[in-house]
């Protein structure tokens, strides 16, 4: 039997699959990036990323799941982990800053996943997990598979070989051969090196079948038009399909079903030459449009994502700037963390995804550059808790000082004054830690209250025996008023007074001005109605009755007065003396000069004497001042 070696067509036709094949792939490729970056992911909560993984692990563990699932969970995991755990951290760093509010220092704090975060965590590991195992096991099967492959196309030679040396029953031959066929078609996939290899190996064998069939050639032929006839069925879905873009987006199903008919179509055997060219044709052409229409749906959804890049670029440029601002001040680090929150939410607000490399770079450098910011806030706080802390222990000891002169019982004018120069220094010392502040305000409020009650409570008493003692002053000015209009002023009873008002005590303060004004008037109108008293005893009397009052502790001003009012006198006085002692010889040389001398040297003793008197008054009151 001659026997022909024929790939012409069928080796055309698988040349051409192989190329749309590779479309196909890159289509849905395209495909994915566009579907997957069409979820905004920052407008989901930890809810709605939880729902996604729970959707994701259904498809992962369907029976059709395929590699290209698989392929788009992964990327989508890629994705949603990096805006999760960005969650996660937003959460645990706020946590951190209530607790450092609540408790002033970060020790011992604990931040524990809520259930929403721990139950994404457990999907991400089962869809990892599955998706572990289903490559495994698809490994494993097209280990398998190859050898199933590799046995069918041994068969597949020994029945060709049988049949070309005409060993073999034509009947019992086609009978295997079908059966090999749709065994080979049963086959899954196998790795990709080896798979155009055995698929171009088993045409050629079945193209020797069938050339060497001569006997069996209607058979074939019949065959190939019931080829033609599923092949034509499969062209018109797709052409179908391809018609049904007409005004609409391209979506993925669409691409799949037409991937999926194309698949089939190559899988089924070779139909006549002629017509199976024109199938392939239309087939192709079909294919052309779905897939001119994917690559022009990903240039738009590019352009756009470009756009979406470009804005979000602006948003982290004028952010930029913030990483290099640095003050003392609270209020100028609230007004700018209200500047880069409002770049944050422009962020957040701005909708739609980048393109995938540029975004994603341009995503890391703005959380970055606001994790700087937010650290150099974090930073200051840290200096100024530092400080503040070193302000609760200046006050913890002003409290402790307040305190110890408490406990020390004494309520003397130093201590008095020891807790007024305390209470001065309190002011003078900042802020401290927010959950000290009212403690620590309290505590010393409650220790000057308590000193300065003690001693208004100390005072009170003093008080009543202040106004106790201006009673019994008042009754003896009345006492010492009426002697004086009467008459019946004596030496004596002004001692006897004198000694009655040293005895008595301190009057209040407010009281004490009038009270001594009154007394000294008392004794001036007295001593003036003692009628044995010269002037100049009188004016004796009430000196010492003054200088009396200042060494009992009374007001020193009329004293200070009358001080500088006996020093005017005395110069005078000095200033008198030393022109008539000056010009006294030169009375005694003219007419009648003994007389005018005589005159001078009188008024010269006069004035001596004089101001004898007013060194004595001054020397009483300089020992009382």
């Amino acid at each position: 039997m001659t026997t022909t070696f024929t790939m012409i067509n069928d080796g055309a036709e698988l040349s051409e699959s192989e190329q749309l094949t590779q479309q196909s792939v890159a289509a849905m490729e395209e495909l994915d990036v566009v579907e997957e970056q069409s979820v905004d992911y920052t407008q989901l909560d930890k809810k709605g990323f939880v729902n996604l993984l729970e959707n994701q692990l259904v498809i992962a563990k369907s029976e059709g799941a395929k590699p290209a699932d698989f392929k788009r969970t992964d990327e989508i995991l890629k994705e949603v982990k990096v805006f999760f755990d960005q969650i996660k951290k937003t959460e645990r760093d706020e946590a951190e800053q209530r607790y450092i509010a609540e408790t002033g220092s970060d020790e011992g704090f604990e931040f524990k996943p809520d259930d929403l975060s721990q139950r994404f965590d457990s999907l991400y590991r089962q869809i990892k997990d599955v998706k572990n195992h289903y490559f495994q096991d698809l490994e494993k099967s097209k280990d398998k598979n190859f050898t199933v492959k590799t046995q069918l196309l041994q068969r597949l030679r020994e029945l060709v070989d049988a049949d070309e040396a005409n060993s073999m029953n034509p009947a019992t031959s086609w009978q295997e051969f079908k059966k090999i066929q749709d065994e080979w078609k049963s086959a899954g996939n196998i790795a990709s090196p080896h798979n155009s290899t055995l698929w171009a190996t088993f045409h050629a064998l079945i193209d020797r079948y069938y050339s060497n069939r001569n006997i069996y050639f209607e058979l074939k032929e019949l065959d190939r038009k019931k080829n033609l006839q599923l092949k034509g069925e499969l062209v018109e879905k797709v052409e179908a399909l391809a018609k049904s873009l007409e005004g609409k987006a391209l979506s993925r199903g669409v691409l799949e079903e037409a991937n999926a008919h194309f698949e089939e179509y190559k899988h089924i055997g070779p139909g006549p030459k002629a017509e199976q060219e024109l199938l392939w044709q239309r087939m192709k052409s079909a294919l052309d449009v779905l897939y001119d229409a994917r690559r022009a749906q990903t240039e738009d959804q590019k352009q756009l994502l470009s756009q979406n890049y470009e804005i979000k670029s602006k948003i982290y440029e004028a952010l930029v700037p913030f990483t290099a601002f640095t003050s003392s001040s609270i209020n100028e680090w609230n007004e700018k963390t209200k500047e880069v929150v409002a770049l944050q939410e422009q962020w957040v607000n701005a909708k739609g995804q980048m393109l995938r490399d540029e975004g994603r770079e341009l995503s890391k450098k703005f959380w970055a550059t606001l994790k700087t910011f937010f650290h150099n806030k974090g930073e200051f706080f840290r200096q100024l808790e530092a400080k503040r802390e070193q302000n609760l222990k200046l006050k913890t000891e002003l409290c402790e000082a307040v305190e110890g002169i408490l406990a020390a019982g004494e309520d003397s004018s130093s201590n008095t004054d020891k807790v007024i120069a305390l209470q001065k220094q309190w002011k003078q010392i900042g802020q401290v830690p927010e959950k000290f502040k009212d403690s620590i305000f309290d505590r010393f409020k409650k220790a000057c209250d308590a000193y300065f009650d003690r001693k208004r409570a100390k005072n009170s008493e003093v008080e009543k025996e202040f106004v106790e003692n201006l009673t019994k002053k008042q009754a003896l000015c009345e006492k010492i008023e009426s002697g004086a209009k009467a008459g019946e002023a004596s030496l004596s009873d002004l001692n006897a007074f004198k000694s009655e008002w040293a005895g008595i005590g301190f009057v209040p303060k407010k009281d004490m001005q009038a009270i001594n004004k009154r007394y000294i008037d008392a004794v001036n109108a007295y001593v003036s109605a003692i009628g044995k008293l010269s002037s100049k005893e009188r004016e004796q009397v009430i000196l010492e009755n003054e200088v009396s009052m200042v060494a009992d502790g009374e007001s020193s001003r009329s004293l200070q007065r009358k001080e500088m009012d006996i020093r005017r006198r005395m110069t005078q006085i000095e200033n008198d003396l030393t022109i008539w002692q000056n010009n006294i010889e030169f009375f005694g040389r003219s007419k009648n000069g003994e007389k005018v001398r005589a005159e001078f040297v009188k008024k010269i003793e006069v004035a001596q004497k004089q101001l004898a008197d007013f060194k004595h008054q001054l020397k009483i009151i300089r020992e009382a001042l």
